[in-house]
């Protein structure tokens, strides 16, 4: 959650991770709030949703966000699932290893829309893995225009 103390303009002007959770890959996107604009920038592989911690940790001091934004997969109903579980737990990690503020989005559909996406530019040069980022990329985005 948001500190209480911060203003509007240092809202408006933050650097903004987001992360598609997966137990196998995670894909992370950074974006800026100012312009609303975002861009995937890595797939992180995971074991059992563990991420190689020191390798997101470079990634994070090199973006050096003001924000950790983790998109949060319902089912369809608006239900909690056990990938809702885990990405809470991801969550609750983030914040506790790198003591930045972390937020849950939902992000239903995200990675089917990044698929949709991909098939849409048929980009051949694109390996398979990169619809986690842009997964993130999408959560990110919608996060802005919510």
């Amino acid at each position: 959650m948001l500190e209480a103390n911060e203003t509007d303009e240092a809202k408006s002007n933050r650097i903004v991770c987001a992360f598609d959770f997966g137990l196998k890959h995670i894909g992370l996107a950074v974006g800026q709030s100012f312009l609303k604009t975002a861009q995937p920038i890595a797939i992180i592989k995971a074991k059992e949703g563990k991420p190689n911690w020191d390798e997101l940790g470079h990634l994070l001091t090199q973006w050096a966000p003001n924000l950790l934004l983790v998109g949060l997969p319902l089912n369809m109903d608006g239900s909690e699932s056990e990938m809702s579980t885990r990405a809470r737990k991801f969550a609750n990690r983030l914040h506790g290893r790198y003591g930045l503020n972390v937020e849950l989005f939902d992000e239903r559909l995200s990675s089917f829309e990044a698929k949709s996406k991909r098939h849409e530019r048929v980009d051949s040069r694109r390996k398979s893995t990169t619809v986690d980022a842009e997964a993130a990329q999408l959560i990110l985005e919608s996060w802005f225009n919510r």
